[in-house]
């Protein structure tokens, strides 16, 4: 639904807007006085978007002659949701094509509106990508790209964050961020104070955080700028205790390490993590143990398949750990 409500919201706002200048019917587009409302507008729109979306022109496009866009609006998140779409489109095709348009600095080249990782996959099968190609200005496209992804993949607080100041940065305004992302002023401005404050190599070493919300990284911020924090906070998100870790955890264990009276460094010493892997090399393993939290990461081939198999048969490993502790202890 919300990839066809962009390419409805693109068609009708086609050469109405010049580049990089605010238009009062682009801060009403997807921005909103309440997240209620915003909600309300994309339903809307969507609904009206099927008819479009069914009569798009789709064509395929060799990946070699597609760019990515000149904005980011997605942190890395690791291997596993690539390895779920790749085997997804390995054995059903792709179903959903991506958007482009042609790429404005380089004549006969395409450039990726959204769809960045299923041009990714593409490449890695070899295959051209199903798109569809438009026209659009600089505006057209982080507005599309902004309300798809952020509709689409659930981008997280701080995502959504880095993307608006890579925009501002960009010279875009306001309004326009905001109808890219669907907010409205008082959470841009939060989004923003979070970006200007927090060290950006701590926020790229925390990464996309998808279970963290805008509260917690409000007071993460505030915690940084404690006397002796952000230096706390450098030590510790170069410990390679510290990068095992997946993204959420790796921010609470931040915010522990500069809530607690302890040394934080000191701290991360304790967390164990260790890596596995089978002969046949089709999944890895890494496992860490924080003592309060422990966390089994895995990528590879297999890796979905197995962690299903593993989450499915949590009862059985249960029983079978109790049963092993009950004859340690002979109760």
């Amino acid at each position: 639904m919300a990839r066809r409500d962009v390419l409805l919201g693109i068609t009708q706002a086609d050469a109405k807007l010049p580049e990089k200048q605010a238009t009062p019917g682009y801060a009403m587009h997807g921005a909103s006085k309440s997240m209620l409302s915003s909600i309300g507008v994309l339903a809307a729109a969507a609904a009206k978007a099927d008819k479009l979306i069914e009569g798009a022109a789709v064509v395929e496009i060799e990946t070699d002659l597609i760019d990515r866009s000149f904005v980011s609006d997605r942190m890395d998140d690791g291997d596993q949701p690539f390895l779920e779409l790749l085997e997804a489109i390995r054995e059903r095709g792709q179903d959903t094509p991506v958007l482009l348009r042609p790429n404005p600095a380089a004549e006969g080249r395409y450039q990726v509106v959204f769809g960045h990782r299923r041009v990714k996959v593409a490449t890695y099968l070899g295959r051209p990508v199903r798109a569809v190609v438009k026209q659009l200005a600089d505006i057209d496209h982080v507005i599309a790209q902004g309300q798809e992804n952020s509709a689409r993949e659930n981008l997280s607080f701080i995502e959504k964050s880095v993307f608006s100041q890579q925009l501002l940065d960009l010279g875009f305004s306001r309004q326009i961020i905001q109808s890219s992302l669907s907010v409205d002023a008082p959470m841009l401005t939060r989004m923003l104070s979070v970006t200007k404050r927090m060290p950006d190599e701590v926020i790229k070493a925390v990464g996309a955080a998808k279970a963290i919300g805008r509260d917690r990284w409000i007071e993460l911020t505030s915690l940084i700028e404690r006397p002796g924090n952000q230096d706390k906070a450098l030590d510790l998100i170069k410990t390679d205790e510290f990068k095992a870790l997946e993204s959420s955890e790796r921010f609470n264990i931040l915010y522990n390490s500069l809530t607690s009276k302890t040394n934080s460094t000191r701290k991360s010493t304790k967390t164990k993590s260790k890596t596995w892997t089978p002969a046949d090399k089709t999944v890895a393993a890494t496992i860490t143990n924080t003592g309060a939290s422990f966390n089994l990461a895995l990528k590879s081939k297999d890796a979905g398949k197995f962690g299903t198999y593993i989450s499915d048969n949590l009862d059985v490993f249960y029983r079978a750990f109790r049963e092993a502790e009950t004859k340690q202890t002979g109760d």
